[in-house]
């Protein structure tokens, strides 16, 4: 007779061999049967989920899962967090795009300033974002949308806030809003012209149209209508520029560009900042709060950036990312290129910049997450670590500040 101890270490030797991905698909039965459980908390029925999840399976090949086996930060798939400033913000492909987004404004202009008077979101802006988002439309939408949030709320970074979204997509198709061949997502499972989030798609979507349906599919007019509900809904400022290049003040480096520490344009004026590119500041950029802002460290251009760079960021939360649309959105109005060149700089791996992170915090510089991404933060930590070693002052998560700071145990 095998003995209670032989039996688990078969069991565990067979767990062993299987794998995380063939546990972790196991699992997803469960998984499935909490969720159904949970969906009339969303009015799905127990007939909607049967049927859209019948035969259903995780997408392990998925990045940014929380799987045993993938360590530490993941920014893989996401160019906003590991291409440097010089590298996404090419000049030639913001032309290309911008030319583009010129022909989409003359096809779409009736329907733009009735969208602006209607929440105050120029459109320009409007166009940027879905430029961004799927290349006007042209990109393709690979993933279907219900594995690839099923997926994240099984094993994603960020389950607890996907298993809404998982829900809520099945809504989606019980509501008609589209069928499921057409519920298609990036691998983050952000749908339609506007990649928003299903959550996104009930707070902010918008028939625009009058047909009667919201479709951020198929209709433009819905889903530029719906880009500036959502840019509305959190806070964006009628006549406000969403930031202004600037050329420093005597004395002022990146170690200065604190996001916490904002003032009015005006006072940035006084102080000696000089605006360069080309706008000229209204009356209400200039007495708009504003922080400094240097994203390439002492390798490109400083701004002063206002609450509507916030409001942006909160469509897709990465600097690089408002730094295009913004951008974008500036040269589709006919404005001209940033007057200081993005240089190139060699940028840390993901890891590396981790690496950095961890550093500064031990030696008290930074209190943020560890995260490999370069942030504001992150680059304001090293600048004032730069200072504070009296070494020169770039900002820059590079490998040489990285052997600096081990260096400095």
């Amino acid at each position: 007779m095998r003995t209670p101890s032989v039996i688990l270490a078969v069991i565990a030797l067979i767990a062993s061999l299987m794998g995380p991905g063939a546990a972790a698909a196991q699992d997803f039965s469960a998984f499935l049967r909490e969720m159904r459980a949970e969906a009339a908390s969303v009015g799905v029925t127990t007939a909607t989920f049967d049927r859209e999840t019948e035969g259903l399976t995780p997408d392990l090949s998925l990045p940014n899962l929380d799987l045993p086996g993938r360590r530490g930060p993941s920014n893989a798939g996401q160019s906003e967090f590991t291409l440097t400033p010089a590298q996404y913000l090419a000049p030639k492909a913001l032309a290309a795009q911008a030319a583009k987004g010129r022909q989409y404004l003359a096809r779409h202009r009736q329907a733009l300033a009735a969208i602006e008077r209607r929440y105050g979101v120029p459109g320009s802006v409007v166009l940027a974002i879905w430029g961004r988002e799927t290349a006007f439309g042209a990109a393709k939408v690979p993933y279907d949308a219900v594995r690839v949030l099923a997926t994240q709320a099984f094993v994603g970074r960020r389950k607890a806030e996907f298993r809404q979204e998982f829900l809520l997509a099945l809504k989606m198709l019980q509501d008609g809003a589209v069928s499921r061949a057409g519920l298609r997502s990036s691998w983050a499972g952000a749908i339609g012209l506007t990649q928003m989030l299903p959550s996104q798609y009930y707070k902010y979507g918008v028939d625009f149209d009058g047909s009667g349906r919201v479709d951020i599919w198929t209709s433009e007019t819905d889903a530029l209508a719906s880009i500036a509900n959502h840019l509305a809904g959190e806070g964006w400022v009628r006549g406000l520029d969403w930031a202004l290049e600037v050329k420093p003040a005597a004395g002022f480096t990146c170690g200065h560009a604190d996001p916490e520490e904002a003032m009015a344009v005006s006072r940035w004026l006084a102080r000696g900042f000089t605006v360069i590119g080309g706008k000229v500041p209204s009356a209400t950029d200039r007495a708009a709060p504003a922080s400094l802002f240097m994203p390439a460290g002492a390798y490109g251009p400083a701004f002063l950036i206002t609450r509507n760079y916030y409001v942006l960021k909160a469509y897709n939360f990465s600097d690089l990312y408002v730094l295009y649309v913004g951008h974008l959105a500036d040269l589709i109005d006919g404005g001209a290129a940033f007057a200081t060149p993005w240089q190139a700089a060699k940028q840390s791996s993901t890891a590396g910049i981790a690496a950095i992170q961890q550093e500064l915090a031990r030696q008290g510089h930074y209190a943020e997450t560890v995260d490999g991404r370069a942030g504001m933060k992150t680059r304001l930590a090293i600048g004032r670590y730069q200072e504070a070693r009296g070494l020169s002052v770039d900002c820059w998560p590079g490998d040489a500040v990285l052997k600096a700071l081990q260096a400095a145990r």
